[in-house]
């Protein structure tokens, strides 16, 4: 059956793909020459010009890397494209508003593309000062110029400094007063270098998340550690196998100390879908009640204690995640779009998101599509 009208469809994971002046426009003078910027480049594999992004002296040749809304699977690959090849909702605002209103879809919530989805590229760079304010940049461009076109259709987001944590808590607190309602953050942070969530390397961090009340969300990925893959395999298998980044990131929260020092930390786990979800719980338990004695870790309560005090999941497909939904938790399931990758089901994706609900009650379906994003991102409907 369809989704009952009076429902609103919120995602909490979806893509923005930066336009070409979001540096150059924010930037000081000194740093537009490094800083990320649009040129003409001639692929040596076969001599085609593309547009590129150049950060100090790099190349980044995928500007839109799987920006495939609005064309057929048969149309898909990871080729480098240019912003014609992209249907303006990927880059625009106001096209992205209206590609919304095609979808049945109210509100989003849009990641990074070219500095990796939780600002790692940033974090590569060889001046930390000019990195900090790329990450700085792209924040301002999205609070004030992506998010502001439509307040009651963007969840507005922000990156993180991540590599320097005081930087970080200052961020922290500047974009929450600007109206970021969720950071993104690497989901596995110890693959870039970076101390592990075990560690108490970023308690004043997790501190100002909890005291501003906005989300951690970590994106499968954003932490640069792709799932072990055979070299010849095909990039079918590391397709499927993205998710299991989530497992781990989960896994490694669940055993840590962490969320015991931080009892108000809100996390959201994006695109990793939701059907796993039981099954690592019930392992994660299984493994705290015969192995916990030789462990530091929490000995009071078995990790799914967690599951539901901290997190949440969501899903575009994953109609053996709504069949176990209660194994779950209903109010820990939520909804995604994921415009403008491969996995969206735009301009349909109001009735996929039906079909996928069909056999779920309509009381559980508006938690799930709407009602659990509203709450645990804080952004209510308009007056």
């Amino acid at each position: 059956m369809p989704l009952q009208p009076w429902m609103e469809l919120i995602s909490v994971d979806d893509h923005l793909i930066e336009h070409p002046k979001v540096w150059s426009d924010r930037l000081p003078t000194k740093y537009l020459d490094v800083g990320p910027k649009i040129i003409e480049w001639e692929r040596p594999d076969n001599g085609q010009m593309c547009q590129v992004w150049e950060y100090e002296g790099r190349i980044y040749p995928y500007i839109g890397l799987n920006a495939v809304a609005g064309k057929k699977p048969e149309e898909y690959g990871v080729e480098p494209v240019r912003y014609d090849d992209m249907i303006p909702g990927c880059y625009d605002p106001k096209a992205r508003v209206a590609d919304m209103d095609i979808d049945g879809v109210q509100a989003m919530t849009c990641f990074p593309s070219f500095p990796r989805f939780a600002g790692a590229v940033f974090a590569e760079g060889e001046d930390k000062e000019l990195a900090r304010l790329c990450s700085a940049a792209w924040n301002d461009f999205h609070l004030d110029e992506w998010a502001a076109t439509a307040p009651d259709r963007f969840i507005p987001v922000a990156m993180l400094p991540f590599w320097d944590v005081e930087a970080s808590v200052a961020e922290i607190h500047r974009v929450a007063a600007k109206g970021a309602k969720c950071v993104t953050f690497p989901d596995l942070p110890d693959k870039l270098g970076l101390p592990s969530v075990h560690s108490d390397h970023w308690d004043p961090l997790l501190s100002a998340m909890e005291d501003t009340g906005l989300v951690l969300a970590q994106h499968f990925g954003s932490g640069g550690f792709p799932p072990p893959i055979a070299p010849d395999a095909p990039f079918a298998v590391f397709v499927t196998l993205m998710g299991t980044m989530s497992m781990t990131a989960l896994t490694d929260w669940l055993f840590s100390h962490t969320l015991y020092r931080h009892p108000k930390l809100k996390i959201g786990l994006s695109e990793g879908g939701v059907g796993w979800i039981p099954y690592i719980l019930e392992r994660a338990d299984s493994v705290w009640r015969k192995h916990r004695f030789y462990n530091n870790v929490n000995q009071d309560h078995p990790p799914s204690y967690l599951w539901k005090k901290h997190f949440h999941g969501c899903f575009i497909e994953d109609d053996f995640g709504m069949a176990v939904r209660d194994h779950i938790g209903v109010d820990q399931i939520t909804w995604e779009c994921d415009y403008p990758h491969s996995d969206s089901y735009w301009p349909q994706s109001r009735d996929r998101a039906a079909q996928a609900l069909k056999d779920v009650p309509d009381d559980e379906a508006h938690k799930i599509v709407e009602l659990n994003a509203r709450a645990f991102y804080n952004f209510p409907r308009a007056a």
